[in-house]
């Protein structure tokens, strides 16, 4: 347990500063993820070193394409979450300290997580299965040191983390897979718990900080699968990020307390892959079916990363452009 980072003393309260709920935390409590509480007019983090997960993973697991395909990544997570989404994959772990006192996890330095990164030969480190934001401090402190390293760092998150924190450890993150969890006010805070508005501002700053981003939306059947909304997911990739950023449409299978939906038809998918291609985007990619998920060049149309699942079959980009026609392919390939 060490003092978090952002927050503010309110008179024996708190308000917690990392993340856009901006929650006022009263003595002896805990803020809406669970993992940060006020102890004596202090606001402390409860998971820092203590992980519930860390595996080696393909980076297309992120899932990220135009990031040192076929590489692998050094990915862990702590218990906790600052979203509750009611279709959660992870929610075992996400939501665990939201009704328990304890918290779980392996005790492990900073130094340690670099060490197993190159152990394994990671090109990066992955902070994702849970939201990397609630445990910031742990996060920020192995990214340094993986810098050092030459290590890349990666954050797969829900885009709810505020702007002097992203700021701060944006030297330091080199990628982000965010969730676009839909674009219906209604749907964020009902289903997920947070406002839309706020992800999107987060989103808007990831990208002009520079980091190499791309952004997923798990689809989920009358949930967020009206064809206008997704329209408008990819109107405002293409207009507040730009069209080379890839668009990850993913497959939605019940889960959590959405067990009564059916998963996403692929033609679903197809449909939202080809709105994102109609609006102007270059790159969008179906997820959770094993298909559509190869990269062609936008120009000529040229097959230059042919993929299965995780696996990267072809890899055919020369210096960052299309061999063919050597039109530049936007991401980071070394």
């Amino acid at each position: 347990m060490i003092e978090a980072k952002f927050y503010k003393k309110l008179n024996g309260n708190v308000r917690c500063l990392l993340c856009r709920h901006r929650c006022v935390i009263s003595e002896g409590k805990r803020g809406i993820c669970g993992v940060r509480e006020n102890r004596g007019g202090k606001l402390y983090s409860l998971v820092y070193g203590k992980l519930i997960a860390y595996h080696v993973d393909p980076i297309e697991k992120k899932p990220l394409f135009h990031f040192l395909p076929g590489t692998y990544s050094y990915s862990i997570a702590t218990v906790g979450c600052n979203f509750s989404c009611l279709h959660c994959q992870n929610w075992e772990i996400s939501q665990l300290p939201k009704g328990d006192k304890h918290i779980p996890g392996k005790e492990i330095s900073p130094e340690d997580v670099v060490e197993e990164a190159k152990l394994t030969n990671c090109r990066s480190i992955s902070y994702t299965y849970t939201e990397p934001t609630i445990f910031y401090e742990f996060a920020f402190d192995v990214a340094k040191l993986a810098h050092k390293e030459n290590i890349k760092n990666v954050f797969v998150t829900n885009g709810y983390i505020n702007d002097e924190p992203l700021e701060e450890i944006s030297k330091y993150l080199d990628a982000a897979n965010i969730d676009l969890k839909g674009f219906n006010r209604d749907f964020y805070r009902k289903v997920c718990g947070a406002d839309l508005d706020e992800v999107l501002d987060s989103i808007k700053l990831y990208k002009k900080l520079g980091i190499w981003i791309e952004i997923t939306t798990l689809i989920i059947p009358k949930y967020n699968d009206n064809e206008d909304e997704l329209r408008e997911i990819a109107e405002f990739i293409k207009n507040e990020l730009g069209k080379d950023v890839p668009w990850h449409v993913t497959r939605f299978h019940p889960d959590y307390k959405l067990t009564d939906v059916s998963p996403t038809p692929v033609e679903t998918l197809r449909r939202a892959r080809d709105i994102g291609y109609d609006v102007g985007l270059r790159y969008v990619y179906e997820g959770n079916v094993f298909e559509g998920e190869n990269t062609y060049c936008y120009n000529c149309k040229e097959l230059l990363i042919e993929r299965r699942g995780f696996d990267v079959l072809k890899y055919n980009i020369k210096d960052g452009r299309c061999p063919k026609c050597g039109s530049k392919i936007a991401g980071i390939w070394k």
